[in-house]
């Protein structure tokens, strides 16, 4: 079959690798979409902080179950995805209903190898049908589902006020499941074009562009008390440790983002806003399906945050032009 790996970073290569051969208890699909994450872009960059070399990546997947075990919920010829958090099941986060951060976690594409491929086998209970939705729009279930946790986590409810720094697929995700929930989101970000497609295309009018004034920017969207609510989804240690300072008293802060090495805050404005401090990581079969009813009701403009995409057989060298500002991408989806 033909894989798509990353030998190092800035080096995505071809390779023809046999198909896997799908266990007692797993589920064969054939692949057919792949979303590229700001992982996936780390990874390639070389600043992804759990990861080892070399590695094919991909793990916003969607595609046909070709071979099930015998009493599967999973049927032949289902259009499926992927939950790409190979959890333990037996841990004491597993066993608390929060896989997600499971201390045996293995993510695909990150800590073995994932879904830039024809074929991937896999445990059925990570394998879930996408009854109503397409692919394109299964394909993407995986970095809405992380927003839709984050909004969960930080138990986001109508009236709130919630500013989400950072308007990449994830920020814009997390902007999306607040809004659901009726928060008023304002979108922070340094790329005009960005805010521009946040408010053009997904109508969240509310932006700030980050510069001299945007700390006053916000104070005024605010009536001078900041935000209940924000959420850092850029990637940026300086991003993150700036964010501190647009929580309001008693709010709320949201990591979405993680970045290698530490970041700090000043304890007497943390202490002084009694501000709440949350880690985001991934997502839980809750969040999945939140995501499956809210794309299949047509609350999530999903169509609209496919902005670009290529052939498997063009990764190699067309992936390193997703990285370009002037490309304008959103969400771009690899077809295999």
């Amino acid at each position: 079959m033909l894989t798509v790996i990353c030998e190092a970073p800035g080096v995505l290569k071809s390779a023809d690798r046999p198909a896997p051969q799908p266990g007692p208890d797993e589920v064969l699909v054939r692949i057919r979409r792949i979303g590229v994450c700001g992982t996936d872009l780390h990874i390639f960059e070389g600043n992804q902080p759990y990861l080892s070399y070399p590695r094919v990546m991909g793990h916003e997947l969607a595609g046909i179950a070709e071979a099930v075990p015998d009493g599967s919920h999973v049927r032949v010829g289902d259009v499926v995805y992927i939950i790409p958090y190979l959890s333990c099941g037996g841990c004491s986060a597993c066993r608390a209903g929060k896989s997600n951060c499971c201390r045996n976690l293995e993510v695909l594409g990150v800590h073995r190898d994932g879904g830039m491929a024809e074929y991937v086998s896999l445990p059925q209970r990570f394998v879930r049908p996408a009854a109503g939705l397409g692919l394109d729009a299964a394909a993407m279930v995986e970095f809405l589902a992380i927003g839709a946790h984050a909004v969960r986590r930080s138990q986001a409810r109508a009236g709130q006020r919630g500013l989400v720094v950072g308007a990449g697929p994830i920020g814009i995700a997390v902007a999306l499941f607040a809004r659901l929930r009726g928060v008023d989101v304002t979108m922070l970000d340094a790329r005009q074009d960005r805010l521009d497609f946040c408010a053009g295309s997904l109508g969240l009018s509310s932006t700030v562009r980050v510069g001299p004034d945007d700390a006053d920017r916000l104070a005024a969207l605010s009536g001078g008390d900041m935000f209940d609510l924000v959420f850092d989804a850029t990637g940026s240690a300086r991003a993150m440790e700036r964010g501190f300072g647009f929580v309001g008293h008693g709010g709320t802060y949201v990591l979405v983002s993680i970045v290698p090495g530490t970041i700090g805050f000043s304890d007497p404005e943390f202490h002084k806003r009694e501000t709440t401090l949350l880690g985001s990581r991934n997502a839980t079969e809750e969040d999945f399906e939140t995501v499956v009813a809210a794309l299949r009701d047509g609350r999530i403009p999903v169509e609209r945050l496919n902005t670009h995409r290529m052939a498997l057989a063009e990764a190699p060298a067309g992936f390193a032009g997703l990285l370009d500002p002037r490309a304008g991408v959103v969400k771009a989806l690899i077809e295999a």
